[in-house]
């Protein structure tokens, strides 16, 4: 009888191929997204990390030192802009935007119990203002 290997193996096997890695890290923000788990999120990055090669590896690729490159991954905070575009490019991927299905009540409902809902701005407010500056 073949041995079954744990789950953490199996996914790291799978979170190797960079394609099923940049779906696993959308899931990952989409889920941020509605929820605002910040720690699940980076639980997500990390398992990515590991599977691309590792924290030192990832560390030697951005410039950012080890030891703070293990404390944003282990932290309960979100990293900077910086530092996350940083990881995401020296994993071969980048930030982009992408506009939200005019369907997608889930999201919609989602986004006013997110933390940013709560400085009081509205989507309507936000489309005025960009609007504005075009």
């Amino acid at each position: 009888m073949k041995k079954m290997g744990d789950w953490h193996e199996y996914l790291m096997k799978r979170l190797a191929d960079p394609e099923r890695a940049k779906c696993y890290l959308n899931v990952s923000l989409e889920e941020y997204q509605l929820d605002g788990d910040t720690p699940f999120f980076l639980v997500g990055l990390r398992n990515v990390v590991e599977a691309q090669g590792g924290v030192p590896t990832l560390a030697e690729q951005t410039g950012i030192e080890l030891e703070d490159l293990l404390e944003v991954l282990s932290s309960e905070m979100a990293p900077r802009l910086d530092t996350f575009i940083s990881i995401l490019t020296a994993l071969g991927y980048r930030l982009s935007i992408t506009p939200l299905a005019a369907t997608d009540s889930n999201i919609e409902a989602a986004n006013a119990e997110h933390p940013i809902a709560q400085l009081g701005h509205s989507s309507a407010d936000i489309k005025s203002t960009t609007t504005e500056h075009q």
